[in-house]
C-alpha cells in the first residue's frame, strides 16, 4: 500500500465530504496516514472550508441531502480560483448515466462503494500527480506567453520606432496614444481581447512613413503639393508592409494604417472615406492620435491643456471625427486624465 503514495507529500491536503459517519471513519483511516485530511458533512460545510482553505483534491459523495454531490462540484467549478482542483465522486451506484453527468460537471473520476483502500489510494494518488503536473505545465505556459507577450510588445515598439527614427519622443507617444484608444475601445463596449490587441496595433499606424523620403518626412518648410501627395501615401505603405501577415493583430494594425487618416466627413485620406465607411478601429485610434498630439508639447509648439485638446475634438465631431466616438471620449475625460499622469511620470 506505501508504494502507491510513495512519491506523495503528507503536506497535500485531502477534502472528504460525505454525510455518513461509518464512510467518513472509512476514508480517514485510509488516507491519513499518507495526507492532511480534513471532513465536510455536507455540500454548504464543505463550501465553507474550501473558501477558506483550499484543499489538493475532494472526495465527493453524490448521494446528499440539502445539496447533492453535483451541486457542489457544479459551484467548486464555476469559480476559477477552485476550478482545477481534482473531485473524485463516491457513489453506491454504478450507472452510465450518472458517470456521464459527473463528467460533464468536471470531475476527474469514480470511486464505487464498497470503498476499498487499494483502489481509493490509487485513484487518489494518481489524480493529485495528475494535478500537480497540470498546475506545472500551466505555470510553462504562463512564463512563455509572458516572454512572447514581452518579446511582441518590443518588437511593435521598434518597428514603430523606426517609422519616426528622428523623434526623440516616438515611443511615449505611441504607447500613451495607444493607451488612449484602449480606453476608448473599452468604454465603447469592445471585450478585453480585442481591447488589448487594438492597443498593441495602435502604435503601428504610422508604419508606412518608413517608406517617405526623409527629406519630406522631416522637412523644416512646408509641404508641397506633390510632396502632401507622396506623404500621404504613408497609409498605403503602412497597409502594405502589415497586411502581409495572417495574424489578427497585424491584419488590424493594417486596417488601422490604412484608414487612421480618413475623416467622417469624407475630406480625409487616402480614399476619401466617410462615416461607417471607415474602419471603426480607424477611427478609434483616429481620434486619439490628434489628442495626443494636441497635448504633447513639441519643439514647435506648446503642449495644448488636457480641457482646450477636448474642446478641439468636441468641435471636430461630424468633420473630422465619428460624433459617437467623440461623445464616448469626452466622457472618460478621468480615464485621460489618469493616463495622462502615468505618461508624465515615465518622460
Amino acid at each position: 500500500m506505501m508504494d502507491i503514495v510513495e512519491n506523495n507529500d503528507k503536506n497535500q491536503r485531502i477534502l472528504i465530504v460525505d454525510d455518513v459517519p461509518t464512510n467518513i471513519d472509512l476514508l480517514k483511516e485510509i488516507l491519513s496516514e499518507h495526507y492532511q485530511v480534513q471532513i465536510a458533512k455536507s455540500g454548504a460545510l464543505a463550501l465553507d472550508i474550501i473558501s477558506r482553505t483550499l484543499p489538493d483534491l475532494i472526495l465527493l459523495d453524490i448521494m446528499m441531502p440539502d445539496m447533492n454531490g453535483f451541486e457542489v462540484c457544479e459551484k467548486i467549478k464555476s469559480k476559477p480560483e477552485t476550478a482545477d482542483i481534482p473531485i473524485i465522486f463516491l457513489t453506491a451506484v454504478n450507472d452510465a448515466q450518472i458517470e456521464q453527468e459527473g463528467f460533464a460537471l468536471g470531475c476527474v473520476d469514480f470511486i464505487t462503494k464498497p470503498i476499498t483502500p487499494l483502489t481509493t489510494l490509487s485513484r487518489v494518488a494518481t489524480h493529485l500527480k495528475l494535478a500537480a503536473d497540470n498546475q506545472r505545465n500551466k505555470k510553462i505556459i504562463e512564463n512563455r506567453t509572458r516572454e512572447l507577450d514581452d518579446a511582441l510588445e518590443s518588437a511593435i515598439g521598434m518597428l514603430g520606432e523606426v517609422s519616426q527614427l528622428n523623434d526623440t519622443d516616438t515611443g511615449v507617444h505611441m504607447w500613451r496614444m495607444a493607451d488612449y484608444s484602449a480606453a476608448l475601445a473599452k468604454a465603447i463596449g469592445w471585450d478585453d481581447d480585442q481591447v488589448e490587441l487594438l492597443k498593441l496595433a495602435a502604435p503601428l499606424h504610422d508604419t508606412g512613413k518608413v517608406g517617405i523620403p526623409h527629406e519630406i518626412l522631416k522637412s523644416p518648410n512646408k509641404l508641397t503639393d506633390e510632396q502632401w501627395d507622396i506623404m500621404r501615401q504613408h497609409t498605403v505603405i503602412g497597409h502594405q508592409i502589415l497586411i502581409k501577415s495572417e495574424a489578427p493583430l497585424f491584419k488590424l494594425a493594417a486596417e488601422v494604417a490604412l484608414g487612421h487618416h480618413e475623416k467622417w466627413d469624407g475630406s480625409g485620406y487616402p480614399f476619401g472615406l466617410a462615416g461607417e465607411e471607415i474602419p471603426l478601429s480607424a477611427r478609434i485610434v483616429s481620434l486619439a492620435d490628434v489628442f495626443d498630439a494636441l497635448t504633447m508639447a513639441r519643439p514647435y509648439k506648446r503642449n495644448w491643456s488636457m480641457e482646450e485638446a477636448l474642446d478641439y475634438i468636441r468641435k471636430g465631431a461630424y468633420t473630422h471625427f465619428d460624433p459617437m466616438l467623440v461623445e464616448c471620449f469626452l466622457s472618460i475625460e478621468d480615464e485621460l486624465k489618469k493616463i495622462q499622469d502615468k505618461w508624465s511620470a515615465v518622460h
